[in-house]
């Protein structure tokens, strides 16, 4: 049986995909970064930060349409750090998503360049959103704390804390910490921003923000036990690739039952900071509850 989030979803899912390969396809830039651009953003992923954003307007009644290009914004950023990801200097990933990885089709340079493009074009896109939706103070706001979220206090400070700790026997504080920010800090950025479309005040906004920030702990325990037993077809890329590069993990850390613990507590406390917004966050619980169970 649908549920409600199965429907917002594919509708979402859908104005989102039109609108991002709109968006690239209207530049005037070489028709092999674009390609590329769009190889990656159509690759098939779950779209889960978009949706938070779209799911979070729809929680203070607000027009899930507004965010349209905030949330491409998010995507093409979280576009950009998995082709970054996966290049040979970094992860060195010959797979994502069930395809081969960007670099893989358009080699290294291409793959680089489409990374930065992506990350650099989403500033232009939260700027034109139209003025009906989001003032000209809304939309700095929007990207000053898109900036801090991606940038080197937020996700790429993650990632170069989780390179650093290769090889390491990292504490579970260390551990969060890469987890915090190299997913966690765009995942809460996602809910911030509807809210701050919603024009929401500080009280809401701060439950919101604890709440992002166990699903962000969320999401990233259920990566890694999915890295320990989910199934490579479905997932979409090798598993055991944490153990491989001896990276240290939930599983490996608090045991594998240990981990399945932590998750349950992060979507407890998620969905208790939820329920102290007074908002209707149907859509909100579900989408909690997906990453939970995802399998990929």
């Amino acid at each position: 049986m649908e549920t409600r989030l199965d429907s917002f979803a594919r509708e979402y899912k859908n104005l989102l995909d039109n609108e991002l390969r709109r968006l690239v396809e209207q530049l005037d830039a070489p028709p092999i970064l674009k390609d590329s651009m769009i190889y990656s953003l159509e690759a098939g992923g779950k779209r889960i930060r978009p949706l938070l954003l779209f799911a979070t307007l729809d929680a203070f009644d607000v027009n899930p349409k507004n965010g349209l290009w905030a949330a491409a914004a998010i995507e093409m950023i979280h576009t950009y750090s998995l082709i970054h990801d996966d290049l040979p200097s970094m992860d060195n990933d010959d797979l994502r998503r069930g395809k081969p990885t960007n670099h893989i089709v358009f080699g290294d340079a291409v793959a680089t360049l489409a990374g930065d493009a992506l990350l650099t074009y989403s500033f232009e896109v939260i700027g034109n959103t139209p003025v009906e939706f989001a003032t000209a103070e809304t939309k700095l706001k929007l990207m000053l704390e898109m900036a801090k979220a991606a940038g080197a206090e937020g996700m790429v400070g993650g990632q170069v804390a989780d390179m650093e700790g290769e090889n390491q026997e990292l504490t579970l504080e260390e551990l969060e910490y890469i987890h915090i920010h190299k997913t966690g800090k765009l995942l809460g950025y996602s809910v911030q921003a509807g809210a701050i479309l919603a024009l929401a005040d500080q009280a809401v906004l701060d439950y919101l923000r604890k709440f992002a920030h166990h699903l962000g702990l969320a999401f990233q325990i259920k990566d890694d036990i999915l890295d320990l037993v989910g199934n490579q077809q479905v997932i979409g890329k090798p598993v055991g690739s944490d153990t491989a590069n001896h990276k240290s993990t939930y599983p490996r850390l608090l045991t594998l039952e240990g981990a399945k613990d932590a998750l349950k507590q992060q979507i407890m406390n998620a969905k208790e900071s939820l329920q102290k917004t007074g908002l209707n966050t149907t859509l909100l619980m579900e989408l909690t509850d997906l990453v939970a169970s995802r399998d990929r």
